[in-house]
């Protein structure tokens, strides 16, 4: 199974990817003009993202567009709105061997099967789809599904929802490495924030907000149980899921080092920090402790992943976050935690 990683304009990301472009099928990104889950680019970001996308389309990968902002005001259903999508679409399709997009409306879903029959569409995390009940709602527009992430960890969940994509003709694909707490219930005000930032740049705003998440973990009692509100697959656990997903997903397009995501990814091994590979990363908070990845135990994924999901009165997690959690001491060397 290849994996799908997000465009950023870092050389040293281009020249990881494409070393080890076999192991990678696609590169998804925004497009000047639209909002998307993480923002839009400038003119002159758009210039940059067409040279990099045109090297990794001729090196055999394929384009999936981003159209995937939680909000489009006024213009959700303009017609001007179709339009500009419409010219994307057909500039993508040239340039970027579009294959596929990514969307969280079903407004431009249903435009894109109209107009562009022979691209995937495919339903955003952004969605928090999480059964095949929701899936069939939205199986005349959309040919592919995004797992909600919470699910990453229920194989039940994922093998109804694979076993209706294959019994109905559509795709399952799942994140792989969000750092997004789970259940959070200010995620989609958070995403509503970002659809509409540069708005919100053009105000005299009273409040700053990054995140529930960043709030949470100041609090430092709340940093023993981070590893179990987390949803993210390591790279070593990865093959557990070839059979529940058509895909995988790297979140890659605002990570501090995305290169070290995809040589851990593609490699299958990470070696270091595990916080280091999502997107947001929260090492910062847990600073100077770490959690080193090389102490997880093999089975851990297996545990996880047919667990009875009842975390309060378990604490595997929380002992497996422990035994793996160790400090950085600039004078006295590493200790365990």
């Amino acid at each position: 199974m290849k994996f799908t990683i997000g465009y950023q304009a870092d050389d040293i990301m281009k020249r990881t990817a494409l070393r080890l472009i076999e192991h990678i099928g696609e590169v998804y990104f925004p497009y000047y003009g639209f909002t998307t889950g993480r923002g839009t680019p400038t003119i002159e970001q758009q210039a940059k993202m067409e040279a990099d996308l045109v090297e990794y389309i001729q090196a055999g990968l394929k384009g999936n567009l981003l159209l995937n902002g939680n909000c489009y005001g006024a213009r959700a259903q303009a017609r001007s709105l179709f339009n500009k999508i419409g010219d994307a679409i057909d500039h993508s399709i040239e340039k970027f061997a579009l294959s596929s997009i990514t969307t969280t409306s079903p407004i431009i879903a249903k435009f894109v099967k109209m107009n562009f029959p022979d691209i995937e569409v495919r339903a955003s995390v952004n969605m928090e789809i999480g059964s095949a009940e929701s899936m069939a709602y939205l199986a005349e527009h959309f040919d592919g599904f995004y797992a909600k992430r919470e699910f990453n960890w229920s194989i039940s969940r994922l093998q109804s929802m694979k076993k209706w994509c294959e019994q109905n003709g559509k795709k399952l694909y799942i994140l792989a490495n969000s750092g997004c707490l789970n259940f959070c219930p200010a995620r989609t005000f958070h995403d509503n924030l970002v659809a509409h930032q540069h708005e919100i740049a053009e105000m005299d705003n009273a409040f700053e907000f990054h995140g529930m998440c960043h709030d949470f973990l100041k609090n430092k009692e709340s940093h023993l149980t981070l590893l179990r509100r987390l949803n993210f697959i390591r790279p070593e656990d990865t093959y557990l899921f070839e059979d529940l997903c058509d895909g995988i997903k790297l979140a890659t397009r605002t990570s501090r080092n995305p290169s070290a995501i995809i040589e851990a990814y593609c490699s299958k091994k990470f070696g270091g920090n595990i916080l280091d590979l999502t997107e947001p990363s929260h090492s910062g908070h847990l600073y100077p402790s770490i959690i080193d990845n090389s102490k997880i135990p093999q089975e851990y994924a297996q545990n996880r992943l047919n667990c009875t999901k009842n975390c309060e009165a378990c604490g595997y997690c929380n002992l497996i976050q422990k035994n793996a959690t160790i400090t950085l001491d600039k004078t006295e060397g590493i200790k365990q935690c």
